[in-house]
């Protein structure tokens, strides 16, 4: 009987205390939508450090791809062709000290990749 009442008392102010209501209010300087729309831009314009695991006809390429998703499952990776081939290409670092750590990763299983700098960085 004293464990009933002590749980319906509980029970009441448990009820009680989780009926307080709120409201909040965000005053926000449009200028930041104008900094959100600036960062998005130029990040977008940023390259990144990628991997090229391997190169060939489009079967190939598909095949090696299908291989990569299954060796490094999360990471991003494509097929781009730049003739006459259909290069695969793993990542999209920011850094290159954390291009080099995945690049050494990958060598492991894949010896012939080449780390690619962002084409920004590579040309003159």
């Amino acid at each position: 009987m004293k464990t009933s009442v002590f749980t319906a008392i509980l029970l009441g102010l448990s009820l009680h205390l989780s009926a307080q209501e709120g409201k909040v209010t965000i005053q926000q300087d449009p200028k930041i939508d104008e900094l959100v729309k600036l960062y998005a831009d130029v990040n977008s314009k940023s390259g990144f450090y990628q991997i090229q695991v391997g190169f060939g006809d489009y079967q190939m390429a598909q095949n090696l791809k299908s291989q990569i998703d299954i060796d490094f499952p999360g990471w991003y990776s494509k097929i781009e062709f730049e003739s006459p081939t259909y290069r695969v290409r793993l990542g999209k670092f920011k850094t290159i000290l954390e291009a080099e750590r995945k690049y050494l990763e990958v060598r492991k299983k894949y010896p012939d990749a080449m780390l690619l700098k962002p084409e920004s960085e590579s040309k003159p």
